[in-house]
């Protein structure tokens, strides 16, 4: 038998380098750069669809890998981009890196990347106060009120399925009520529909400016006024609370309550689920000085670079941030999703998913208007600690005989409590919305 150095030896002579003898050299390891999301439904099967056509569209040069937050563990691999809403963002940078400004991963990344192709209005959402955005806002909604009509008895089909304001939403709830219904209204994302947007409907900020910091004021008069209303309506069981964050929308979409006020793109997930499902928008106080019902916040899910990850990560996260940005895909992702459109001409789409024309054009008179004097409280810890306050007091309100102006006083207090926070992006492992 030959030798190995006798073979050696008639290799080299036969002129095949010795190096077809060592182990083969590993190929370059495929980025892959994992987003993690919580989506479910038509939302879902959206982001699917969307992450294979940019993956067959970027060959050999990488791939996005999607990872359901809800069956993750510590040996989950880490993401490098998330999807995530203002009720679970806060948790979420309390256990890992703090994240990558938008504006900074696309600025480091060589992509072109103007601010100026948002909506104004889709800009502020997610806005540091710099002008720049943090994240993309590309899950958002505007707060409505929606009615499954399957729930509304024939003995009460007489009445109007159109209220303007909470008085009209009373007068329904209470007529379900006599009718047998037991749970006529929740809601869900509650800080967000029953604190911050009936202040600015009714032209009250919750955020005001204090030098260099801002603070927290929960406790204005229509806010007090609003959650005393609530509070008689949970007592007389027109209004059940299920929970701070999408627990309302859960329990509405499984049909056992008839009214919601909660997110726009529940209404095509209501559809979806084969619902019979009217929506308005949020109702407002026509008896208050200077109320304009229109003057409502976007808010939602939105995409953030999370920090401290691979540098070989941030092309592909780039590039795929921009593939997001293109017109068609928008229009696609707001078509099947019913979320509001970061840009102008997407617009199209949220009528072509279904949302009716007057709140698609509603959604565009609003999402235009200009970002000065925003009565916005910016994504960080201070609202984190509101967000928490509020759900704290408002479920003594419902079982104790805590008064909606002690509790609004005592969530101003607790959201104060601590000084206003550093840009979330400045520092590490601090909760965030």
């Amino acid at each position: 038998m030959n030798s190995p150095v006798k073979i050696t030896l008639l290799l080299a002579a036969l002129g095949f380098s010795s190096l077809a003898l060592s182990p083969a050299i590993a190929a370059p390891q495929e980025v892959k750069v994992v987003l993690r999301h919580a989506l479910d439904g038509k939302a879902q099967d959206a982001l699917s669809t969307l992450v294979v056509r940019f993956n067959d569209s970027n060959k050999n040069q990488g791939r996005i890998v999607l990872q359901d937050s809800r069956t993750t563990d510590k040996n989950s691999a880490a993401p490098t981009l998330a999807l995530l809403n203002p009720d679970n963002a806060g948790k979420f940078f309390a256990s890992h890196p703090s994240f990558m400004p938008l504006h900074t991963l696309m600025k480091n990344q060589g992509q072109t990347f103007n601010a100026d192709q948002f909506y104004p209005q889709m800009l502020d959402a997610v806005d540091a106060g710099n002008g720049q955005p943090q994240a993309l806002p590309i899950g958002m909604s505007l707060p409505v009120l929606l009615i499954n009509r399957n729930k509304v008895p024939r003995t009460a089909k007489n009445i109007d399925l159109a209220p303007r304001t909470w008085l009209d939403v009373q007068n329904i709830a209470g007529t379900l009520v006599d009718n047998g219904v037991t749970c006529p209204l929740t809601s869900s994302h509650f800080a967000w529909v029953h604190l911050e947007n009936v202040a600015a409907q009714h032209g009250e900020k919750t955020a005001i400016r204090q030098g260099k910091s801002e603070k927290i004021k929960a406790n204005g008069l229509i806010n007090v006024k609003h959650l005393a209303l609530l509070a008689s309506w949970e007592k007389s069981r027109y209004f059940t609370y299920f929970g701070p964050n999408d627990e309302g929308s859960e329990r509405f979409l499984k049909g056992e309550c008839a009214m919601i006020t909660g997110e726009s793109a529940l209404y095509i997930a209501a559809r979806a689920a084969g619902m019979d499902v009217s929506i308005a928008p949020l109702p407002y106080y026509d008896d208050a000085y200077g109320a304009q019902r229109e003057n409502v916040l976007p808010d939602g899910i939105t995409l953030w670079a999370v920090a401290g990850q691979p540098k070989g990560n941030y092309p592909l996260a780039a590039r795929f941030i921009n593939y997001l940005m293109q017109p068609e895909v928008q229009r696609d992702w707001v078509r099947t999703t019913g979320s509001l459109p970061m840009t102008p001409g997407a617009l199209a789409a949220l009528r072509d998913s279904g949302m009716p024309a007057a709140l698609a054009d509603a959604a565009d008179k609003r999402l235009s208007i200009s970002r000065s004097n925003s009565a916005r409280t910016r994504p960080g810890a201070l609202r984190d600690r509101l967000h928490r306050a509020l759900d704290e007091q408002a479920s003594l309100v419902w079982t104790t005989s805590l008064s909606a102006k002690q509790a609004l006083d005592t969530a101003t207090l607790r959201a104060n409590a601590a000084p206003a926070s550093t840009p979330p992006s400045k520092k590490k492992n601090k909760k965030r919305t």
